[in-house]
């Protein structure tokens, strides 16, 4: 008599393969630098609670310590073979750059180091990290930047790199340079909503507790970024124009939130945010279009007007500007990216 058997159990899916992120630890390195890659891309997580990005650390040498520019050393399991592995390398910042600062020029053990990293690889530096990239020529005939107080050090040194201190950072395609410090933290978080959407970079910059957003052009270096205490702020009419981005604003409606005239309030929004009252408002609809892309199935012209661009045609126009892409390409790269949970 036959008997019935068992099915064989279905194998598990495989897990996508995960974005490896080796991040470079240099001598004399700031341990806050060191930890934003692990912070920002290891918080990313697919619908499922999946890890998109796998984080390594490795230094020039063997494993061992390295040095910080604090009371205390790492120890970083990895040696400089791990740049190999790597499909987006990290360069924090260090405080012992030695030849590579004082003279543009690589040591023999960094350019050993640097020579393990694959073609097409992403590389991505974080404040005075750039003076590693710049030194070993992935910068030559790019846009870079650095942190403001070594700018003008920064391009006497690098005369073919075309450096802007006035901005947090900046994305040119494949490779990527942030200003200082903290910065950092929106160059990765920038990286995350370019390759995942904004779905999840917001989910990480909640979890981290951080702005989800801070665009590339803003200044970073703002003489008066905290009011004096006995002086009015524009707090209140950046969040009165956020609850009303589908409608028209005028410079004058927000100014008359802070009982300001136009010339007052310009100025003191520009002295708080660094950027004018008509470029925030741009890059706050860019935002709010970017999330109805990606969360909603409005039409081009039903997501213009709730972002306040009135027109497909002008939303078309300011998000391929911010983004680099069409609203209709952006969509189809992310409406159906996984969001994180």
């Amino acid at each position: 008599m036959a008997t019935a058997s068992t099915p064989p159990a279905l194998p598990e899916p495989a897990l996508p393969k995960r974005h490896r992120v080796v991040v470079l630890a240099l001598d004399g390195l700031l341990p806050f630098e060191l930890g934003i890659p692990h912070r920002i891309f290891g918080r990313a997580k697919d619908a499922n609670g999946h890890k998109l990005y796998e984080i390594i650390t490795c230094s020039v040498r063997p494993p061992g310590p390295v040095r910080t520019d604090s009371d205390f050393s790492i120890v970083v399991e990895n040696g400089p073979e791990a740049l190999a592995t790597a499909d987006t390398v990290v360069v924090p910042a260090s405080y012992e750059l030695g030849p590579v600062f004082e003279e543009g020029r690589l040591t023999d053990e960094l350019a050993a180091a640097l020579a393990h990293i694959r073609p097409g690889t992403r590389l991505v530096s974080i404040c005075t990290g750039g003076y590693v990239l710049a030194a070993a020529g992935y910068l030559d005939g790019r846009r870079a930047t650095t942190h403001w107080h070594h700018a003008e050090h920064f391009q006497e040194l690098f005369p073919k790199i075309e450096v802007d201190a006035d901005v947090l950072f900046i994305d040119d395609g494949d490779v990527l340079t942030s200003a200082g410090v903290a910065a950092g933290v929106d160059l990765c978080l920038h990286l995350v909503r370019r390759d995942h959407g904004t779905a999840v970079a917001n989910y990480v910059a909640r979890y981290t507790v951080v702005p989800p957003h801070r665009d590339g052009g803003q200044a970073q270096y703002v003489e008066r970024p905290v009011p004096e205490p006995q002086l009015a702020t524009t707090t209140a009419a950046r969040a009165w124009a956020l609850g009303r981005l589908h409608e028209p604003i005028q410079l004058r409606d927000m100014a008359e939130q802070e009982s300001m005239s136009v010339r007052t309030f310009t100025r003191r929004f520009r002295e708080e945010v660094g950027i004018s009252p008509g470029q925030w408002l741009t890059q706050q609809r860019v935002e709010r279009a970017r999330h109805l892309l990606e969360s909603s199935d409005l039409s081009m012209d039903q997501v213009a007007r709730d972002a306040g661009f009135g027109t497909a045609q002008s939303m078309r126009q300011h998000v391929q500007g911010a983004l680099g892409v069409t609203p209709t390409a952006y969509r189809r790269t992310f409406k159906s990216s996984p969001s994180g949970v």
